[in-house]
């Protein structure tokens, strides 16, 4: 038998002892669930400024019950994510101060207006967001339940939430339980950015993803050495089990809340094996909105895929979803150097070089990942530097060398970063209220800075209540034009313009009154298993949009994607205008009503479809499929 079909045979063989062990009908059923899924994603607010935490689920009444799908507890008001089957959903929430996950007398309660969320059974639907009111106690009967407290049922997937390192959550047996069964560990744990500490402005939060069934506990000797003068350990706790897709998505929905929340001047990354492959593709997707993001270290990476992962994917009975993207001859790894890591980042890279000749690991290797994949050509190109160290794939975890020379990084990283702060410019002191007469909150508004000089890019800030008053920045010396943006809202003034002077402070005030909103794009129709629960779905490129139209009762619009450019989209979002640019659309201005959407594309029927529209509560749209061309 040839060398490498006798290693393809002994792992597989390997793998289905384990199996057996671990149950393989129970991960045959994971596995299902997996691709058969959606995460719903969005952010409880509260009108009343609720400091306690808050309930927040998914459900569907059967045979006039109640019927939970999923629910989440978080330590405070802010972002959710909830896992749920194919099918039509409601959502609620509310306070819940006492930890009993009740409804009693006296707390908030709210749910999403636009109804039904429809569950396609993958992917992610995002934005649904809403907020929970003491005016709204008629909503949901006082005394509904959504489980019996235990410690772990009051475990918070709200990011920030403090833990300890020693959690029993964090132990290593938990991180092989996520990677064996990534569905039922997202619905008890989630996945979640943790923080040690309470968050410090002055210090620098360095961001810590482990890989394969792993765990946070694996950053305990890198954690335990850190200066935690000058850093704060910050750790995404992901079921590793789950498709890369997913997770990158997950990190990107995770860091823009905290964006949002804290508004951190720069951030480190670290990650260790395929916690690697995630952050690059996290970094290569949604980097550019991460400016913050200054410095990239990975260690005993992957690159180049793992063979064992493609034997067990060729041969086990059962395969868990990650293997999908770390085997060699993979969509993930073939397409994952595709994009460049986003410039102004500096990316280090170690590896190992410990382990021994085996018959599944003939190759030079760490003990787990072979020295070809690790150093990848790919890889090697965009390092700065490589750093080489004699310890296996965990034991490059806890070296004193490796460590010393990641310290060294770190220092590197804060004297560039101070050198370029006294050049970076002024700041902007951002005010904002609602209108008198609104009834909503407004959620999850995002500051635009748009230079006026040509050749510049433009500037998003996401920010949130506790915004208004603070001084954001520092931003670029220039011209721009200035708006904030909130879904289902207008702002007054629409947008100014604003000079930022380096050292200065400049002011800006908005009023935020609701407005009708329809918005929305034409989703790349994946096979599931490209499209698994919580990875986002890709705008089309490659369908040519003639129009979209939108009418009701007293008005039409129609928009030419063709015609538009990603400047001009730009503008109109500023300017509280119509637009399109590519597969995506929006239509701002709305009365309260139904309205019909119309597309036509070149070779395809049109798409109809009806949308009710109510001012102050954005209404989100699934990704469009076209029908299949004429």
């Amino acid at each position: 038998m040839p060398i490498s079909r006798l290693c393809a045979w002994l792992g597989a063989a390997l793998l289905c002892c384990f199996l057996s062990a671990c149950s393989l009908v129970k991960l045959k059923e994971e596995s299902a669930i997996f691709y058969s899924s959606t995460v719903l994603a969005g952010h409880v607010s509260s009108d009343a400024g609720w400091q306690h935490p808050v309930v927040v689920a998914a459900y569907s009444r059967q045979g006039g019950k109640l019927h939970i799908a999923h629910y989440a507890y978080l330590h405070e008001a802010g972002s959710y994510e909830l896992i749920v089957p194919k099918g039509e959903y409601a959502l609620f929430a509310f306070g819940d101060a006492n930890g009993n996950l009740t409804l009693d007398p006296g707390e908030p309660v709210g749910d999403y207006a636009a109804l039904p969320v429809r569950a396609s059974g993958r992917g992610a639907l995002i934005n649904l967001d809403f907020v929970i009111s003491t005016k709204e106690a008629g909503l949901l009967p006082r005394g509904t339940s959504v489980a019996a407290p235990t410690p772990q049922s009051l475990h918070s997937t709200q990011i920030g939430a403090l833990a300890s390192l020693d959690d029993p959550l964090f132990s290593a047996d938990s991180g092989r339980r996520a990677y064996w069964a990534p569905v039922d560990f997202f619905r008890q744990a989630g996945g979640n950015v943790y923080f040690l500490e309470p968050y410090d402005p002055a210090k620098t939060p360095v961001l810590f993803v482990h890989g394969a069934a792993g765990s946070p506990q694996d950053w305990k000797y890198f954690i335990g050495k850190l200066d935690r003068r000058r850093y704060q350990p910050w750790i995404f706790y992901y079921p590793s089990g789950a498709s890369l897709d997913s997770m990158s998505y997950l990190l990107y929905w995770k860091l823009i809340n905290l964006q949002r929340r804290y508004h951190p001047e720069r951030i480190y990354l670290t990650a260790h094996s395929m916690g690697g492959l995630l952050s690059r593709s996290f970094l290569a997707t949604y980097g550019e909105q991460f400016p913050s993001i200054k410095l990239f270290v990975s260690l005993s990476t992957p690159w180049g895929g793992d063979a064992l992962a493609e034997r067990g994917v060729q041969y086990s009975p059962a395969v868990i979803p990650s293997w999908q993207d770390v085997r060699a001859g993979g969509r993930f790894v073939q397409g994952l150097y595709d994009k460049p890591l986003p410039r102004g980042l500096d990316y280090y890279l170690f590896f190992g070089h410990g382990g021994h000749y085996s018959l599944l690991r003939p190759d030079s290797n760490d003990g787990t990942i072979t020295m070809a994949s690790q150093l990848r050509p790919a890889a090697q190109a965009e390092a700065r530097r490589l750093f080489g160290y004699g310890a296996d794939h965990a034991g490059i975890l806890s070296s004193p060398e490796a460590f010393a020379q990641y310290a060294a990084l770190l220092k590197e990283a804060d004297g560039k970063d101070s050198a370029a702060g006294s050049a970076r410019g002024g700041s902007v002191k951002l005010a904002f209220s609602q209108a008198a007469d609104s009834t909503v909150a407004a959620s999850q508004p995002e500051l635009i800075l748009m230079p006026t000089e040509p050749g510049r890019e433009a500037i998003v800030v996401p920010v949130g209540g506790h915004d208004s008053g603070r001084t954001l920045g520092p931003f670029p010396p220039g011209s721009y034009r200035a708006g904030l943006v909130a879904r289902s809202f207008k702002s007054t003034p629409v947008a100014r313009t604003l000079t930022i002077t380096a050292g200065e402070v400049a002011g800006l005030d908005f009023v935020l009154s609701p407005d009708g909103a329809l918005s929305g794009y034409i989703g790349a129709r994946l096979a599931p298993a490209d499209n698994p629960a919580g990875s986002f779905r890709a705008a089309r490129h490659d369908i040519v949009i003639e129009s979209i139209v939108l009418s009701g009762s007293d008005v039409r619009r129609e928009l030419h994607p063709a015609a538009e450019t990603q400047d001009r989209s730009l503008a109109a979002l500023l300017d509280g205008r119509d637009y399109a640019f590519g597969s995506f659309f929006s239509f701002v201005g709305l009365k309260e009503g139904q309205y019909e959407l119309i597309i036509k594309a070149s070779g395809y029927p049109p798409y109809r479809e009806l949308h009710t529209v109510v001012p102050g509560k954005y209404g989100y749209l699934t990704p469009i499929d076209l029908d299949r061309k004429k």
